[in-house]
């Protein structure tokens, strides 16, 4: 973990998923970074609007930009006759998580080509010249057991510092929304147990994450409502929020249900969420000022 003593105020980061997935999910990122509390965003690499992603980054410099690494529901940065057993004849990764996540626990020969193109992604980021704030991944695949232990042992290779780990108490998220109630218990099982294992791995590194990571279990509803009411409960010293703001432009995909993005938007603009944010003592930051302050 980062250590929480380097001044009395806690720490927040603001967190964008899906940048380049789409123009109209690039402009929502910016948006919320320019005007709103958003202070960090995740890059699909691979991605329908990445260009256009990499250049507005580069003129936002004060946007602190991740890997968002995709091994599912996606496109893969390496030709089909390289991952075989990872895609199909187009170069798409299979729309199934739970599929994809027992494929890749149980076929051994899966294993080399996550490595390879877990590198591909890599270096396809680093070729942007962007610096690398942070790796996380699409529907958080990036904490299964296999392919956190290629994270890890790329990580002193390409300089990966913060991965997150979801960590996030469903007590507080029924007692604000009990919708998908199954959903929900079965996630914080799953993904509690990968926040352990994560945890033990990361820290034998030196790799850093934080102490509660929110967005998991209300994923698609992390609305202006929900986070009015998240925020006075919140624990940790160093925090993360991510959420999926988007655009509704003619023409492209969404990467939530209709509404979803721009609900999520306006939550990311609201002014009553800022004055909630500094009344409850957080700092709003990305990891790149985290580590610039602690030298990592």
């Amino acid at each position: 973990m980062f250590s929480s003593n380097l001044s009395s105020r806690r720490r927040i980061v603001i967190n964008g998923d899906d940048f380049g997935f789409s123009s109209g999910v690039n402009q929502a990122i910016i948006q919320a970074h320019s005007e709103g509390v958003l202070t960090s965003t995740s890059l699909m690499i691979t991605g329908d609007a990445v260009t256009e992603a990499i250049f507005s980054a580069r003129a936002h410099p004060q946007l602190a930009v991740g890997l968002h690494l995709v091994l599912v529901c996606g496109e893969a940065v390496l030709p089909p006759d390289q991952i075989p057993h990872l895609v199909d004849s187009r170069g798409n990764f299979s729309n199934s998580a739970t599929i994809a996540g027992l494929r890749y626990q149980f076929h051994q020969a899966t294993h080399e080509e996550l490595r390879r193109e877990i590198r591909a992604q890599l270096e396809k980021f680093r070729a942007t010249g962007l610096p690398l704030s942070h790796v996380d991944g699409h529907l958080h695949m990036h904490v299964h057991p296999v392919v956190l232990r290629i994270l890890v042992d790329l990580a002193q290779e390409f300089d990966i510092k913060v991965i997150r780990l979801p960590a996030e108490e469903l007590k507080i998220n029924l007692k604000l929304d009990r919708h998908r109630l199954l959903t929900k218990l079965v996630w914080a099982l799953v993904f509690g147990g990968l926040r352990r294992y994560g945890e033990g791995l990361l820290k034998s590194r030196s790799i850093y994450f934080a102490d509660r990571v929110y967005g998991l279990l209300q994923t698609g509803s992390m609305t202006e409502e929900y986070l009015l009411g998240l925020i006075p409960q919140i624990k940790g010293d160093l925090v993360e929020i991510y959420s999926h703001p988007a655009v509704m432009t003619a023409g492209e995909l969404l990467n939530g249900l209709p509404g979803a993005g721009e609900a999520e938007l306006t939550a990311l603009l609201s002014r009553q969420v800022l004055m909630l944010l500094n009344t409850s003592g957080f700092e709003l930051i990305n990891y790149d000022q985290i580590k610039e302050k602690i030298a990592l």
